[in-house]
């Protein structure tokens, strides 16, 4: 399943219709637990439980750039009233050690913008990764087809 969370919706309406400063330059996509699953509700990424740093997985996770090359589809769907953006492959690959290098495994990926300070990023949008998801060394968790939609209701 994958949510907006009620800080990306008031970001996205703020950007487009009051042309609001773009918070950050690139948005990043972090690992997280299922220690505290992220909801609607959820606003920064310490509102949930990152993993563990270390062995390939970096704390804030891989950084995703404003483009078409990051954001590799986009697309207007007047069949379904509806409009996705779906986002480049992202790899993690475990070196040296497991990922994550201690405690539970990822359970979810987090969308947030790039602030400086991970733990003040904002969480935009988030994608359940279906069980937790560890790896030993030499292993790769690939997110591949995360996409975000649009519908009307």
């Amino acid at each position: 399943m994958a949510g907006w969370t009620n800080k990306g919706k008031y970001r996205a309406l703020a950007v487009w219709l009051q042309a609001e400063a773009i918070p950050g330059s690139a948005f990043a996509v972090a690992l997280a637990t299922n220690g505290t699953p992220p909801t609607p509700d959820s606003n920064v990424i310490t509102d949930c439980v990152q993993i563990a740093t270390g062995n390939g997985y970096s704390d804030g996770g891989i950084n995703v750039a404003r483009d078409a090359v990051d954001w590799d589809v986009l697309t207007e769907d007047d069949t379904n009233d509806r409009a996705l953006a779906q986002i480049v492959d992202l790899t993690w690959t475990a070196a040296g050690g497991p990922i994550p290098s201690s405690g539970d495994g990822a359970r979810w990926a987090l969308l947030t913008d790039q602030n400086a300070t991970v733990n003040s990023r904002e969480v935009i949008a988030y994608w359940d990764l279906a069980s937790d998801r560890a790896l030993i060394s030499g292993q790769a968790l690939t997110l591949q087809n995360c996409e975000l939609r649009l519908n009307e209701v």
